[in-house]
């Protein structure tokens, strides 16, 4: 007789309910340390458990999942999927819930990739987590800046450009001479702006504490941006010894530099038989329309949840692919935003489904990319 298992996952406890046809046979409560989640395997075992079933709930899951995946069938599912209907509503009831969708096959279980590609994800997504802090440590840094009353950032086109970083350098260093400032500026944006308009924003009110302050938010920033290359690189090593078939093959599409080849195989992987064809791969994503239809009126058609890191590094793909001359993605985008008058934001998110689409095709049949624009060029050459 077939025994399946659900838990409901939380922070400080997992509520187990075991059951088959005939009923509940087990229920029991346990902590979430490792001996404790050691004997909830060792009873799932003793009543013949193989398929466990639970809900992804943050990432309270993850160290159950790496105790029992070696001993059980695993089933991951979205919580939204499986929602208990309100009323009499318990942790237990939410267990016994889980396992009798699993018994009666009601649920899919979700996307998990092995071992390898999951300490990909774990370098990918502190990269993520990295550039948010870089992202708001230049910030911080500017605001201490003006504080000052250095108003360079009004002049560059970025406050992480080289000439932006040395001028922070010898303000760290305490040297605030306009003079002495206003030469490590780049020689394009003095002729810009005009030597003394660059020279009156770099004159300002700098006290011993705003260059400690700016030293302080200056190392922090040199930390992150330094782990940020730490993991890339690890990330890269492991890609090239692991998979460097893949890696090839997927920078041969537009846009796809080193960064994106590594953030693809570490959040969708190498194997794609999880997914039974691109569309899958697309609405996994999140880069697929959603279809909300009622009494004949379409209210959205906006792009679904899914896998937000992919998906954030699909939209940063396809600006670059946008720019590859010559390229199917480049004139799709002069197609769409410059003769149909489409807006520029959904024609890259079409862009971007695109690319997966290319991506699915080039790790599942094993072989690079071919631009449907060369080849069509070159057809008509040889009819002609």
């Amino acid at each position: 007789m077939r025994n399946v298992c659900g838990l409901d996952v939380h922070k400080d406890s997992v509520f187990v309910c075991v059951l088959n046809e005939e009923g509940v046979i087990f229920q029991e409560k346990y902590g979430v340390l490792t001996p404790e989640l050691a004997k909830m395997s060792a009873a799932l075992e003793m009543y013949g458990v193989e398929e466990v079933c639970m809900e992804s709930t943050s990432i309270y899951w993850m160290p159950v999942w790496r105790v029992l995946e070696p001993s059980f069938s695993l089933k991951l599912v979205n919580p939204y999927f499986i929602r208990q209907l309100p009323g009499r509503k318990s942790d237990v009831k939410d267990a016994e819930w889980i396992a009798t969708c699993l018994l009666k096959d009601l649920i899919r279980g979700s996307y998990v990739p092995g071992d390898t590609v999951q300490r990909l994800r774990q370098y990918d997504r502190r990269i993520s987590d990295l550039n948010r802090e870089i992202v708001y440590k230049l910030a911080k840094l500017d605001a201490a800046l003006q504080r000052c009353n250095i108003r360079l950032s009004n002049y560059v086109s970025n406050v992480d450009s080289k000439s932006y970083r040395e001028v922070v350098k010898l303000l760290a260093e305490g040297v605030s001479d306009p003079e002495r400032l206003v030469a490590k500026v780049h020689g394009r944006t003095v002729k810009r702006w005009g030597r003394e308009t660059v020279k009156a924003a770099l004159t300002g009110v700098v006290t011993e504490v705003d260059s400690e302050v700016i030293s302080q938010l200056r190392d922090e920033l040199e930390l992150a941006t330094g782990h940020r290359a730490e993991c890339q690189s690890r990330m890269a090593k492991m890609c090239n010894e692991l998979f460097p078939k893949q890696m090839h093959n997927l920078q041969t599409i537009p846009g796809v530099s080193e960064r994106a080849a590594t953030a693809i195989l570490a959040e969708a992987g190498t194997d794609l038989s999880s997914f039974q064809d691109a569309a899958h791969l697309v609405s996994w994503a999140g880069l697929r329309p959603r279809n909300d239809e009622s009494a004949g009126k379409i209210k959205s058609r906006g792009i679904t949840h899914g896998n937000k890191y992919l998906r954030k590094t699909l939209i940063e793909v396809s600006w670059a692919a946008r720019r590859t001359q010559g390229s199917f993605f480049s004139k799709f985008s002069y197609t769409q935003t410059v003769i149909r008058r489409k807006p520029v934001m959904k024609v890259q998110v079409a862009i971007a489904r695109k690319t997966l689409v290319a991506v699915w095709f080039v790790l599942h049949d094993g072989a690079p990319y071919i631009d449907p624009s060369a080849s069509d060029t070159a057809s008509a050459q040889k009819q002609g």
